[in-house]
């Protein structure tokens, strides 16, 4: 049995080791699946059973930072040609030869996920990323919008220790909350609980905190631009992102291109659009597009 006839349930890359979730059929196509913050591969449990009914394999990494056996310290092991990398090491682990795989990706896995299909076109056959804008459009955003404030997050997040510590006591103090919070904005009760549940207790918090301290150590080649199929699906009640870079991602992609825009959808757009999503991929990921 070759690896491409057998499920992919970890990989190896540099000594660290990443878990994977590797379902549908295992003769479909392969769509690669990348989480976001502060989630796993589990916030792909809605839109996953549509794509393999749609014929499509699925493979959801954990990835760095988020397998209990790949959380190297520091923020430099976190930049972003590390996570690239690890995903061109799932792609070989899973021994697809000189297939290339389509890459959806929502929130920080969107960033990986343009700064994937920028870097290596020969490895991408289409790109998706949902609701993150093209890196350099986010870039651009932040010096002539609103987006600015939204992203205040992201510069307390700079400080050491002290936004985890304060994230844990939240959790812990005003997990009902919190949990109700997130199920209002869309979120299902279970995805909520299991989110703040990370949050309160998971190891995993000081290395996906330290994917926003690697942000000023990622390299000019963030900013190339995509020449394969793309797909960008915005939504307008995001309230971490403005229009701003959204409307700016045409500019960064050569390739054909579909802006799509989900309206009454909040972040969270695996778990609280994924029939629409699904129905948006079935379209993108046909190969005579």
């Amino acid at each position: 049995m070759t690896a491409a006839e057998r499920r992919t349930t970890s990989f190896e890359r540099a000594g660290l080791v990443f878990d994977v979730s590797d379902e549908g059929p295992l003769d479909g196509d392969v769509v690669v699946l990348l989480h976001g913050f502060p989630q796993t591969s589990r916030s792909w449990d809605r839109l996953a059973p549509l794509l393999h009914a749609a014929g499509y394999r699925t493979l959801a990494p954990d990835q760095r930072g988020y397998s209990p056996r790949a959380r190297p310290r520091g923020r430099f092991a976190y930049r972003l040609s590390a996570l690239v990398d690890d995903v061109l090491a799932l792609v070989e682990a899973a021994g697809l030869g000189d297939r290339k795989v389509h890459v959806v990706g929502h929130d920080w896995g969107a960033s990986v996920a343009w700064s994937l299909a920028a870097a290596r076109p020969d490895v991408v056959a289409t790109v998706t990323a949902l609701s993150v804008p093209h890196p350099a459009a986010f870039m651009w955003s932040l010096f002539t919008s609103r987006q600015f404030l939204m992203s205040w997050y992201m510069y307390l997040f700079q400080v050491p220790w002290l936004p985890e510590l304060a994230i844990r006591r939240l959790a812990r103090r005003s997990g009902p909350r919190l949990v109700a919070g997130l199920t209002a904005g869309g979120q299902t009760e279970e995805s909520a609980a299991r989110d703040v549940e990370f949050a309160a207790r998971s190891a995993a918090l000081t290395p996906a905190v330290n994917w926003y301290r690697a942000m000023m150590l990622n390299t000019p080649k963030r900013m190339a631009k995509v020449t394969v199929p793309t797909l960008f699906v915005f939504s307008d009640g995001d309230p971490a992102l403005s229009r701003t870079g959204a409307d700016r991602t045409h500019r960064f992609v050569t390739g054909p291109y579909t802006f799509h825009t989900l309206t009454g959808i909040g972040h969270w757009i695996p778990e609280q659009a994924p029939a629409a999503v699904a129905d948006l991929l079935r379209v993108h990921l046909t190969p005579d597009r």
